[in-house]
């Protein structure tokens, strides 16, 4: 474990509190999945960010002046015959690098006694449940030592305010991670594709199920711990659903498989999203649609550069992927206008109503302002053109090198009056990770391909 990392994380909050400031952190708690079985524990990711620490049931405080309190499961030599190896708090300070460290079953004694005397308490709001109530708790004990000279604080600040801004911004500690996890989610959409063309040539029956057991087992083997988020396979119809998760449908020969998949390595997600054809041969109508999102994806990469906008490569898909509503039929230029009107107009929302991107790191959606900090005050006004609602508009963050975004076009055709039959039911979504740099940015999901032939050439190895 790289300590240095985690200490270096723990200052850089210190130094935000105050000298006077302290911060509670918890991690996440065990959820129980039915009767007497948890489901599979994650660590809170604010907490593991400054710890590096994966066991559940721990606390973490630090204060103004650098000192870091770890608050940990005591050694149990039973519980661990059950539950595996813990750490303990009597070797957590050389193993992780804080000051201090004590069994959880202290906390409710001991953090009183931390809290006197500061005059802030910092601790990540609306994320864990009844934290708002433990800091009252705590608080009461201390104004209870008000007549013994103690000082209790008066302020209570959110601490996501801080670790959002810095886990914002990825070091070349967590890059390497997400390039790696990255490597590892690639080799897995690479092994899904090859199966369902290879499954299909020989005449047996293929289902999503199928193909998201070919993504489990490569996350694993690249030594993953878990998927980042639940698995989309959608076969045919299905990929027109967003957030469809892999079934039982049948994968079949001349129709679409959309996978938007992708593992967590150590903490940090990756996010790809491929379509292709399960039989490794596009039709002319797949063609069309999908080489018009990758049109729009391509306009989205070259948006993406530093000093430039959030907003710019959704900008950017959104003007391809209208003009391409409207040279494909999708959309008909006697009722819509042309492209300056389906953009004004929000039309092409009937096939492409997401947004094209978002923050990537150690959560899927990671953590951090899609508004400019500094910019926060200048709002403007619209009326949004299909929803009659009033939105308010702050300028789009500005891109710096080290941010790490997805960008994801797609295009999701059903069936309706006016739209050409032949598209009917494709479903279309390119999505891959971008490292934001100085002269543009750094895709590092590329080890699959996007191209259509290379794609095809791909499925018949």
């Amino acid at each position: 474990m790289n300590t240095t990392v985690h200490a270096e994380r723990r200052a850089r909050v210190a130094r935000a509190l105050g000298p006077q400031g302290i911060a509670i952190v918890p991690t996440a708690p065990e959820r129980p999945r039915n009767r007497d079985s948890d489901h599979l524990y994650r660590h809170d990711s604010y907490f593991y960010y400054l710890t590096g620490f994966s066991e559940p049931n721990a606390w973490l405080v630090l204060t103004g002046d650098g000192q870091s309190t770890l608050f940990c499961q005591p050694k149990d030599l039973e519980r661990e015959i059950w539950d595996g190896y813990r750490l303990g708090p009597e070797a957590a300070p050389a193993s992780l690098g804080v000051q201090a460290a004590h069994s959880v079953a202290e906390l409710d004694a001991v953090l009183p006694k931390l809290l006197e005397n500061r005059d802030a308490v910092w601790y990540p709001f609306a994320i864990h449940d009844g934290l708002e109530s433990q800091v009252g708790g705590w608080l009461a004990k201390v104004r209870g030592r008000v007549r013994y000279g103690a000082l209790c604080p008066q302020d209570q600040r959110d601490l996501c305010a801080v670790l959002d801004e810095m886990r914002l911004v990825k070091d070349a500690h967590e890059l390497a991670l997400m390039r790696e996890a990255s490597r590892i989610s690639a080799r897995a959409h690479v092994r899904a594709m090859q199966a369902s063309a290879r499954m299909l040539r020989e005449g047996r029956d293929v289902r999503e199920y199928h193909l998201d057991a070919e993504l489990m087992h490569e996350f694993r083997m690249g030594g993953s711990q878990a998927p980042a988020y639940g698995s989309i396979v959608a076969a045919g119809p299905n990929a027109c659903v967003l957030h469809y998760r892999a079934d039982k449908a049948p994968v079949r020969a001349g129709e679409l498989v959309l996978i938007d998949a992708g593992c967590e390595l150590d903490g940090y997600a990756s996010d790809i999203t491929r379509t292709f054809p399960a039989d490794g041969r596009f039709t002319g109508p797949q063609r069309a649609l999908y080489e018009l999102v990758l049109a729009s994806q391509e306009a989205a990469v070259a948006a993406t550069r530093s000093g430039a906008r959030f907003n710019d490569p959704h900008d950017a898909t959104v003007k391809v992927l209208a003009q391409g509503m409207l040279d494909l039929g999708l959309l008909d230029r006697g009722k819509v206008g042309g492209v300056d009107d389906v953009i004004e107009q929000r039309a092409y929302f009937q096939f492409y109503m997401h947004r094209t991107g978002h923050w990537l790191g150690m959560d899927v959606h990671d953590c951090g302002s899609y508004v400019e900090p500094t910019e926060v005050g200048q709002v403007s006004e619209r009326k949004d053109p299909l929803s009659g609602e009033t939105i308010k508009n702050r300028p789009s963050r500005i891109l710096r090198p080290g941010m790490v975004l997805t960008i994801e076009p797609g295009l999701y055709v059903r069936p309706a009056d006016g739209v050409p039959e032949q598209f009917h039911h494709i479903g279309i979504r390119i999505e891959d990770d971008a490292v934001v740099t100085e002269g543009g940015c750094e895709l590092i999901t590329r080890d699959v391909p996007v191209a259509p032939d290379a794609i095809e050439a791909l499925m018949r190895g």
